[in-house]
This record gives structure tokens, C-alpha cells and sequence, in this order.
């Protein structure tokens, strides 16, 4: 268990490693009694005495006044913090070997190391904010993507929050009515179409934020693009044109990419995963027959497929029928390629309603064109997961479980004589449950799992 004791703690905040600068953040009800056996102003005045969200020049000094470094301070007062506590951080030369110094230094004058997502983990005792807007941090460092981008910076600002507590409202409204029902059993006065009416509600609200989960695990991962299509193509080569450099062995020999090559750029604003596949023909050797499948497996899992034609030879009717195949099972989302549009062009069967690109390896414009292309795809994946919220595995699992909640107590409040005592209980529990998702009602064990999956420094 993570210790959330008030003792003063110390990390660094940017990116390990030799660099210009560090910011290293120190936090507690200690600081100041720290930081001042630790620093030195120029005017020999006291960090501890000095306005809040000020930032002061001045030196770290060792036990017997050494400079160890030249560094500015931003002093911060509580409870106007991140955290809610006392907070000085620290802008030093980002050398390993002066960090290293002013650690030990922070460490012999009472602080201690912080341990991952310390910081946010006090920001959320101490009511700075809640569990969702915690995992919104960690989610915002590490968006690949620009959705990812903007719904983790709305459920910073509190959009899931504000979700959250639509539902938890019509839940306790719901939890009122039935228990108000027990003063009024000897009366006409029927409670049950309104509970049933806002419980359907919260209940088709949660199956319509859902549903988007799994697109937006797959999102998260970054955008998968396969270049599928025969062999000699023009695969290898188009692959290495978007990266920008030669990672696929090109050679005009049938078979030569045998397995799948993956490479990441960044797209537009977006991290990408390029994948290079063998390709598909009929073949007796069996390691390319396993490159093959290996083919058809990327098609399957790729968000965007980059189907990729040589049209200056006419198709086989082999590929013909691979292509057809390719376009009746991923239609929406393939990106027909036409490779090789320098050299004389031989009559091809058009491919319709499909976005079709030409392109050539001497003309860096039809590259451009492509990415444009690929760019629009991009867009029409991201509006089709047009949540609000990015919702992870902790999220899916109390959706989950209140959905199923819901679920079973519906049948209850449409029968003939509602029980309401055990549908009070049942709303009780619901509430429970929902409210782990901004950390009410989260256990330790809980915050735990949350947390360690930060970084140290956040």
C-alpha cells in the first residue's frame, strides 16, 4: 500500500536524462523547513518568508553552505496547490549528477522520495479533485491522438464528474421516492412508473456511453495501418516513403517481405503504427504461406487498410478476387493505393465507392495526397466514438456492474405490489458502486491500483 502519511516529498517532474533544464517538486507540511535549511537567496531571505506564487532566484546549497546549483523556486502556499499542501518547485540544470545532489540534499533535511502518482494521489485526498479527474492526468500525458487529447482534457475539466452526478441524482431521487413509499402504502399514491421511468434512463445513458469502449481501447493504442495487396506491389516502398526512410527491404523479387514489419510515426497530430505485410498470392512455400496469414490477421485487426495496386501490369484474376474479398469485408475502411502511376497504365477494373489514391515513388506530392487521405479516414474513426468521456478498464467494469444492477431491479419495480424496502436496498448499492468511479466510495486496495499506474513526478 502506497503511504499517504503527511510527510514531505520530493521528485523530479520532467523526463529523466541530460538536458537543459529539470523541474523537480517538493510537497508537504514541511517544505519550508526544508527548503530554507537547503537554499539560498541572494538577499539572504528566507524562502519560508517570501509572497506566495513568487518565483525567487536564488542557489541550493549543501550542510555547510556549498552552492550546488544555480535554480529558480516558485513558491506556492497552501491550499492554493496542486495539492493542497505546501509545494516548491524546483528549476534546475538538468544534469543527472547535480539532480542526483540536490535529492540527497532534500533527503538529509527531512523529505523523502515521492512514490508514482504520489502528487495526484494527494491532490485527491485532499479534495483538489476526483478519482476521474486523476485519471484524466495520467490519460492526457499519454494520449496518442488527438481525440484522446480532447476527452482527456474534458474529463480533466470534469465533464465525466458532471456525468457521473446526473446519474448519482436520479438514483437518489429514485432512492427517496421508494423509501417515501413506506409512509404511504395505505394510500392511491404510485411511485413505481417514476423510478422505473428515471431508473431506464440511467440505465440506456450508461448502455450508450459503453458501447463506445471498445473503438476507444483501440484508439488508445494508437491507429493501426496495414498496407495489404500482391506481391510486388509496391508495399515495401510506399511503407518506407511514409516513414521517411528505408525500414522494408525493397527488391523487385516476389516474396521478399515474408513477415510483418511495424513502424510508429506521428500523423497529423496522431501516433500511428504502419505495418508492412508479405503478399497475398498462391504460394507452395510455406514460410510465405504463414507471412500470408500474417497478412490477413492485420487486415482484420488494422484500423485503416492501405490496399495497395500495381497498375502497370493487368490484375490477376486471383487478385481480382482477393481484392473483391478485401472490399466486401472492410469497405469502410480501406484506402485503394495505385501504385506505380509513373510507368504506362493498363485499363484496371474501377474500385467504387472507395477512396482511391495515386500514387508514384519520384513525386513526394502524391504522398501527401495520400496522407490527406488517410487523415480524413482518421477523422471518420474518431466520430464514430463520439463520447464525451475516455473510459478505461476501471470505468468499463462499474459501468458493467451497475448496468447489470439495473438490470435485475427493473423486473422488481414493475411488479404489482413493488418491493420497495428491497429496491431501496438495491438502489443503496448501485449508488455504492457508481460512486467509485470519482473515488467516494473507492477502496484503498482501489486507489492503489489507480495510482500505480502513474509515473513518478505526477
Amino acid at each position: 500500500m502506497i503511504s499517504i502519511e503527511n510527510d514531505s516529498i520530493i521528485a523530479q517532474c520532467t523526463p529523466t536524462g541530460t538536458g537543459v533544464i529539470a523541474l523537480l517538486r517538493l510537497s508537504g507540511a514541511d517544505v519550508f523547513a526544508i527548503i530554507d535549511r537547503m537554499s539560498r537567496l541572494p538577499d539572504n531571505q528566507l524562502l519560508s518568508t517570501v509572497p506566495s506564487h513568487t518565483i525567487q532566484y536564488g542557489w541550493i546549497i549543501d550542510e555547510v553552505g556549498n552552492k550546488i546549483d544555480q535554480v529558480l523556486f516558485l513558491v506556492m502556499h497552501a491550499p492554493k496547490t496542486f495539492t493542497g499542501e505546501h509545494t516548491i518547485e524546483i528549476t534546475c540544470h538538468n544534469n543527472p549528477f547535480l539532480i542526483e545532489s540536490i535529492f540527497n540534499r532534500a533527503l538529509m533535511c527531512g523529505a523523502r522520495m515521492a512514490h508514482p502518482g504520489e502528487f495526484t494521489r494527494r491532490a485527491f485526498t485532499n479534495g483538489k479533485i476526483d478519482l476521474l479527474q486523476a485519471e484524466a492526468i495520467n490519460e492526457l500525458i499519454h494520449a496518442t491522438n488527438q481525440l484522446s487529447l480532447k476527452q482527456s482534457l474534458a474529463q480533466l475539466s470534469g465533464t465525466f464528474s458532471h456525468w457521473i452526478a446526473s446519474l448519482e441524482k436520479k438514483l437518489i431521487t429514485c432512492l427517496a421516492y421508494s423509501e417515501a413509499s413506506f409512509e404511504f402504502l395505505d394510500d392511491e399514491m404510485e411511485f413505481a412508473p417514476f423510478i422505473n421511468e428515471q431508473l431506464t434512463q440511467v440505465l440506456e445513458s450508461i448502455v450508450r456511453i459503453k458501447t463506445t469502449f471498445d473503438q476507444q481501447q483501440q484508439l488508445r493504442q494508437g491507429v493501426r495501418i496495414a498496407l495489404i495487396g500482391s506481391v510486388n506491389a509496391g508495399k515495401s516502398s510506399l511503407f518506407n516513403q511514409l516513414l521517411g526512410h528505408a525500414r522494408a527491404i525493397v527488391a523487385p523479387v516476389a516474396g521478399t517481405t515474408r513477415d510483418s514489419i511495424e513502424s510508429t510515426i506521428s500523423l497529423n497530430g496522431s501516433q500511428v503504427t504502419l505495418i508492412d505485410t508479405a503478399g497475398l498470392r498462391n504460394t507452395n512455400d510455406i514460410i510465405e504461406q504463414e507471412g500470408i496469414v500474417r497478412s490477413q490477421q492485420e487486415a482484420h485487426k488494422a484500423d485503416i487498410i492501405l490496399l495497395v495496386t500495381d497498375v502497370s501490369r493487368p490484375f490477376s484474376e486471383h487478385e481480382m478476387h482477393t481484392y473483391n474479398e478485401l472490399l466486401n469485408s472492410y469497405a469502410s475502411k480501406i484506402i485503394v493505393v495505385h501504385s506505380k502511376t509513373d510507368l504506362p497504365q493498363v485499363h484496371q477494373q474501377s474500385f467504387n465507392h472507395t477512396t482511391v489514391v495515386e500514387v508514384t515513388e519520384k513525386n513526394s506530392v502524391t504522398i501527401e495526397q495520400l496522407k490527406n487521405a488517410i487523415h480524413d479516414k482518421m477523422n471518420n474513426l474518431f466520430a464514430r466514438t463520439d463520447s464525451p468521456f475516455l473510459l478505461n478498464q476501471r470505468h468499463f467494469r462499474v459501468l458493467i456492474n451497475v448496468e447489470k444492477k439495473l438490470q435485475e431491479l427493473l423486473p422488481l419495480i414493475n411488479q404489482k405490489h413493488a418491493p420497495y424496502e428491497l429496491i431501496s436496498a438495491q438502489l443503496q448499492h448501485i449508488l455504492e458502486i457508481i460512486t467509485q468511479l470519482t473515488g467516494k466510495t473507492i477502496s484503498e486496495q482501489g486507489m492503489d491500483a489507480v495510482f500505480r499506474e502513474f509515473c513518478v513526478g505526477k
